[in-house]
């Protein structure tokens, strides 16, 4: 038995290495997301630009990036340029403008340009907290029918848009 005591430390230093060692092999960027595979939830907020009342229905019809973005958000300043890119190949990109004062967000889009085809306005987080938003930079996939595809976190660059393009694509972008 007082052997035991011994080799108690050392099987609990190897437990805890093994779900260490786990760890490391994970994706930061890759969280789960209960919507994959569901219909985008339902919601009634107004377009940034316009006031106009949008649903979940906007986002049916073509395949959509939904891209959750802020001006207080460092990360999506640095992925504004590429989304700009993106938008100019053809990708539609839609906003949901989030946590975020209006005017703002305006003039930022407006100093540095409007990849989106329209933006929705999330001031108080609602529809970020249906979809799971942890932050942002956070984008979805969704095909023609308003179904989720696929959920990343972070930013977008070459390198992520290499594995999200035919994700997009198989949803009908």
């Amino acid at each position: 038995m007082n052997k035991l005591k011994y080799f108690l430390p050392l099987g609990i230093f190897l437990l805890l290495g093994v779900f260490l060692l786990r760890g490391i092999e994970l994706d930061p960027t890759e969280l789960p997301s209960p919507l994959i595979d569901k219909p985008f939830p339902d919601f009634q907020l107004q377009e940034l630009r316009s006031g106009k009342a949008l649903t979940a229905a906007d986002l049916k019809g073509k395949a959509v990036l939904l891209n959750v973005w802020a001006t207080w958000c460092v990360s999506c300043k640095m992925e504004h340029p590429f989304l700009l890119q993106l938008a100019k190949e053809g990708v539609v990109i839609v906003g949901l403008n989030y946590k975020d004062d209006s005017s703002q967000a305006l003039l930022w889009l407006q100093n540095l340009g409007d990849p989106y085809v329209f933006n929705i306005s999330d001031p108080q987080g609602k529809l970020g907290l249906d979809l799971g938003v942890f932050g942002a930079p956070e984008t979805f996939i969704i095909d023609q029918q308003g179904i989720v595809r696929h959920k990343h976190v972070g930013v977008i660059d070459q390198r992520v848009w290499d594995t999200l393009a035919p994700i997009y694509r198989q949803a009908g972008g």
